[in-house]
């Protein structure tokens, strides 16, 4: 039988495909997926595999693993990115391709069809710092400054959370993920144990400044609380002293924003990742080389890392573009018509 037609089945007893889906997520535990990581993956299984259900006219748990050959896939991938983003059809093709792949080589199936599937193309995201120059001074003495408007004021835990992804540049999942004992080294060489997406570790040095800030900010902690601080403990909390959460996260960023008066800096949709952007975009415009960039972020490709140095390659242009000499040089050389043409001349200025 071919891939392209359906997938044929090692052994005498056919698996249903939402059985398939389930064990293949147990199946990726050993590797430690953030469960935010094992929450998209079911939902781009389980929404593809509704869609392969309506073209086949069955009910989702009738699926045969063997009915899930190329022609069904891409009309159900079909109705599946109908209303999705491209990013989003990509990241499902990826998970299907890696679901079928562990079948291949488990011995259930024969060969995987994902191939016969069009993946779709995506252009490549553009990196959204935090507007304006100074804007990331602004928002931290803001906050050192007084305390925003909350219910129960902790101005040393915000401080110590935007200094910590200023100067991080972590994802939110992977601040959320931080410990008491992600934190180590010597005074004054202090480090953080960080886990990337697909549990890949890295560790970020942390200077003095922040070091002091963390510090300072677990002194509170502990002083809130009344309670000794465990290896094991999160290391950001909410104001209840639980693992901060990512909709508290977001809150508290959004807070900080309006708080400093640098919400209109931000882009829309970013938030948490408006700091990370911000901290590789720094480190480009610093002189970083991708290598440093790909390594201090996390990423798995060069192209994300190269993709700040294009963007600040772009934004000196435009600065330098802006600068009002070549303005004054626009007028004096610039213009329509004969007059013009003989001013420039004149002045031995080209025309610009």
């Amino acid at each position: 039988m071919s891939v392209t037609d359906g997938v044929a089945e090692v052994g005498a007893s056919p698996m249903r495909a939402v059985d398939a889906v389930e064990e293949y997520l147990v199946a990726r535990r050993p590797a430690k997926p953030s469960p935010h990581t094992i929450a998209a993956y079911r939902r781009d299984l389980l929404g593809v595999l509704d869609r392969a259900a309506d073209v086949e006219r069955c009910e989702r748990a009738d699926l045969r693993l063997a009915d899930l050959g190329g022609g069904v896939l891409r009309r159900a991938f079909a109705e599946f990115a109908a209303d999705r983003a491209p990013s989003s059809v990509v990241r499902a093709w990826s998970t299907w391709n890696g679901f079928f792949g562990f079948w291949v080589a488990e011995g259930v199936v024969e060969g995987n069809p994902m191939p016969a599937v069009r993946r779709p193309r995506v252009k490549p995201h553009e990196p959204k710092p935090l507007l304006g120059e100074d804007t990331p001074e602004r928002l931290l003495e803001a906050l050192a400054a007084g305390c925003r408007r909350a219910r129960d004021p902790w101005p040393e835990r915000d401080m110590a959370v935007l200094a910590l992804a200023l100067l991080t540049g972590l994802r939110s999942a992977e601040m959320l993920a931080l410990r008491v004992e992600s934190l180590g080294g010597r005074a004054g060489e202090r480090r953080v144990r960080v886990s990337g997406k697909g549990g890949v570790a890295r560790t970020l040095p942390i200077e003095p400044p922040l070091e002091a800030l963390l510090e300072e900010y677990l002194a509170t902690r502990r002083a809130r609380f009344g309670a000794r601080l465990r290896g094991s403990d999160p290391l950001l909390v909410d104001n209840r002293g639980e693992g901060l959460r990512r909709g508290g996260l977001q809150y508290l960023v959004r807070q900080c924003y309006k708080h400093a008066g640098v919400h209109d800096r931000v882009a829309r949709g970013t938030l948490v990742h408006a700091l990370r952007h911000t901290f590789a975009t720094r480190l480009a415009e610093d002189g970083a080389s991708v290598s440093e960039i790909m390594r201090l972020l996390g990423h798995s490709s060069i192209t994300s890392s190269q993709s700040y140095i294009d963007v600040t390659a772009r934004a000196q242009r435009e600065a330098a573009r802006s600068n009002r000499t070549y303005g004054v040089l626009r007028r004096l050389a610039g213009g329509a018509g004969e007059s013009e043409e003989v001013e420039g001349k004149a002045s031995g200025l080209p025309r610009i």
